[in-house]
């Protein structure tokens, strides 16, 4: 039996030495993980118009940056991968822009539960290729990255596109995103999956777009940087989620599952600009008209001169200099400490699974 373990674990690093790394990123969530439809049409329509973080490659996006400093090549997105088991050794990616946790009926766009539903195929032609000994080490081995909620509250809640806003108070609207995102990391864990990073949702009523809705419909400009009102909402999201968390990690045996805080992040950004290099916390860089928000970033040739001297980029998203930051805080602590918790995830690179 022992002879049989040795093989399994000589036979996967063997296969990881080919990508550099033994800890593949496995990416699922919305704008801020991928700049186009996940579709079979990927490679044809990457690059969507507006709404899109992205400024000709998704290696300005969060995830993306981890993964270089995990050793990682660039994660291939699903629907572009050949089913090459060279492919999934580093991971893949699962995103879709303006993907949402809820799906309710209607919506075009890509759910979480679909996300899943691509995973676990992949999990299971691993367990075909590989056989489910290897296969299960390898799951076991991997990082799963989470990040979702933007495009629930931007979409469903409020531009009340599915009628959500009139059904559900913002705590219970709340209250039914956490538990759909308890349940998908309970379903990843059954899995075999024991390591995972679960990304908060940013500062919304701090991005160009809201601003630019709420001075419109309030007819003046009484210098806030922020609508607090359209932030407590998402406040009460993460702050949920966070304590979620902390209770699976203590329930569920071998789990390491991190939250990062990106919102406390970029509120710090905000509130002291010059301090991290910034000229703008209030518009977006690529955009037309108040805030650049009124027209959205429809080419790249739109976009502001020195991109590293504001925080958004467009309606709803962070420059590549804020997502650096990020990147650089949620990996070693610092220079925003505790945004990632219990542990940074350089740490959680050198844990074991017993």
């Amino acid at each position: 039996m022992m002879n049989r373990g040795i093989y399994v674990v000589g036979a996967l690093m063997c296969m990881m030495n080919c990508v550099g790394s033994a800890q593949p990123l496995f990416v699922l969530g919305d704008s801020s993980v991928d700049c186009g439809e996940n579709t079979l049409f990927y490679p044809i329509f990457h690059h969507n118009l507006s709404l899109l973080p992205c400024n000709g490659s998704d290696s300005s996006l969060l995830p993306h940056l981890l993964a270089e400093k995990m050793g990682l090549p660039n994660i291939p997105p699903f629907y572009s991968q050949n089913r090459s088991m060279q492919v999934f050794f580093s991971g893949l990616n699962y995103g879709s822009a303006q993907a949402t946790i809820m799906n309710p009926s209607g919506q075009i766009h890509q759910s979480l539960n679909q996300q899943l539903r691509q995973v676990f195929e992949t999990m299971q032609l691993l367990q075909l290729q590989l056989g489910e000994e290897i296969a299960d080490y390898f799951i076991n081995s991997s990082i799963f990255y989470l990040s979702f909620g933007k495009d629930d509250y931007i979409d469903l809640f409020l531009h009340n596109s599915s009628g959500v806003m009139v059904k559900y108070t913002g705590q219970e609207f709340a209250g039914i995103l956490v538990n759909q995102m308890v349940h998908a990391m309970r379903n990843l864990y059954d899995a075999n999956v024991r390591k995972m990073i679960c990304i908060g949702i940013l500062p919304l009523g701090c991005t160009p777009r809201v601003m630019w809705e709420w001075h419109n419909s309030a007819g003046v400009d009484d210098g806030r940087v922020c609508v607090e009102e359209i932030n407590e909402l998402v406040l009460e999201y993460n702050t949920m989620l966070d304590e979620h968390i902390v209770e699976l990690n203590s329930e569920l045996p071998d789990a390491q599952i991190i939250f990062c805080d990106v919102y406390q992040g970029i509120i710090k950004m905000i509130t002291n600009p010059t301090y991290y290099g910034f000229e703008d916390a209030k518009s977006a860089c690529c955009g037309i008209g108040s805030f650049g928000a009124r027209i959205g970033c429809l080419s790249v040739e739109m976009a502001c001169e020195q991109a590293s001297a504001y925080v958004w980029w467009d309606l709803y998203n962070p420059t590549l200099t804020v997502n650096s930051l990020l990147a650089d805080s949620a990996w070693s602590g610092q220079p925003l400490y505790g945004m990632c918790r219990p542990f940074p995830i350089q740490d959680l690179l050198h844990t074991s699974i017993s």
